[in-house]
């Protein structure tokens, strides 16, 4: 049975000890150790990383007692020296504790219990059992946590038998196989039943951020980060912050007037191009009248998307009869139109014909568009829909 260092010392990182069984596996290698340090996924928390003889450990996982540790090369020696990577071990540590100190702090506060914990690479979620929480009670919610982590109380960890867990505070107790239950306790805060790995004191959470809810099965998923990854996160807020405040002559505070102000005058100048789009689709569509005189107005577009084309098209009807074949080698977007006079139905055509031109699309008796992978197929079916339309009459 593998000894757990994790248990013992958690900031334990560099250990020498015994390969106790190798097995090959879809070429990997799952080797088991006689002391290990290295934590099982569990609980939440995923695994440990780090060197056993310079190989990297891929996964480490715990079976039947034994803790599994997965290498894509074999062990060379029986004796091996074992290294964890101490910066995502820590981070697991300061997540997860936090976890314990910010689910405790949620049912003081507001009785919203924690139904799961997820710990990921980059982000890590508890959902409560409340339906949502005000902006108000996030803000004090995330000053209590702070105010418990300056304190630096003390976390103590330990095992006892399921007598014994009987008479702690436990805000529930866990189902586990034998007579051992593993406890975190945060002094005058919180004790839980759990096998994770932990920071000893509240203090070495540094910082904690709530980042934001989101509803989740009739709960509400709180995403929040501790420590390191609360820095590194206001490290890059700052940055972007900070550019963006230069690029626009304000500081950080006067940021948010300043981008509604350009907002506003984007929508603005957003409603002068689309009132000039539609007085240029007018003079085009006249153009296009004068220029065709046939039953089909047939052109190619390089710069215009589907949208402008069912304008264009749109303006054309309103005085003409000509039935329109538009394509845009913008989009690779094809679109037959015409205002009822034409016996072809383009909607039943495109259904019967557009596979063979390796197009997607439909329409209704007077209209339809297509979508093409290539040029060459949309050109090769509009010059079949020109002969089909030249045809039917």
């Amino acid at each position: 049975m593998t000894k757990k260092l994790y248990y013992e010392n958690p900031y334990l990182t560099n250990w020498t000890t015994t390969v106790t069984k190798t097995i090959e596996k879809d070429n990997f290698y799952f080797v088991t150790l006689k002391e290990t340090a290295f934590y099982p996924e569990g609980g939440g928390q995923p695994s440990d990383s780090g060197l056993i003889d310079t190989i990297r450990v891929l996964d480490v996982f715990q079976k039947d007692g034994e803790v599994y540790h997965k290498l894509p090369h074999p062990l060379e020696k029986e004796t091996v020296e074992c290294q964890i990577d101490w910066e995502l071990r820590y981070d697991h540590m300061q997540q997860h504790t936090g976890q314990h100190l910010l689910s405790a702090i949620c049912i003081d506060e507001y009785d919203a219990h924690t139904s799961s914990f997820h710990l990921g690479k980059d982000n890590v979620t508890i959902d409560l059992s409340v339906p949502e929480f005000s902006d108000e009670q996030l803000k004090h919610i995330e000053n209590q946590v702070n105010k418990e982590i300056f304190a630096n109380r003390d976390i103590n960890t330990y095992f006892v038998t399921k007598e014994q867990a009987g008479t702690l505070p436990l805000r529930k107790m866990p189902e586990v196989e034998g007579n051992e239950i593993r406890i975190v306790e945060i002094d005058g805060i919180d004790t839980s039943a759990c096998a994770g790995t932990h920071v000893s004191r509240t203090g070495e959470l540094g910082i904690m951020k709530l980042l934001k809810t989101e509803k989740s099965k009739g709960n509400t998923r709180v995403s929040f980060i501790f420590g390191g990854r609360a820095l590194k996160d206001y490290q890059t807020t700052h940055t972007i912050l900070t550019s963006l405040a230069t690029q626009h002559s304000t500081n950080r505070e006067g940021l948010a007037e300043k981008i509604a102000k350009i907002e506003i005058e984007n929508k603005h100048y957003q409603k002068e191009i689309e009132e000039l789009k539609e007085k240029l689709n007018q003079f085009l569509a006249q153009e296009l009248i004068q220029t065709h005189e046939g039953s089909i107005i047939s052109k190619s577009f390089e710069d215009k998307s589907l949208k402008e084309l069912q304008g264009i098209a749109k303006q054309i009807h309103e005085a003409t009869n000509q039935c329109v074949i538009f394509t845009t080698t913008h989009e690779n977007k094809l679109l037959i139109s015409h205002s009822g006079s034409f016996p072809v139905q383009c909607g039943q055509l495109f259904k019967q014909e557009l596979k063979s031109y390796n197009g997607k699309g439909g329409g209704n008796n007077t209209t339809a568009q297509a979508a093409f992978s290539n040029s060459k197929d949309m050109e090769a079916f509009r010059d079949f829909l020109e002969t089909t339309v030249r045809e039917s009459l």
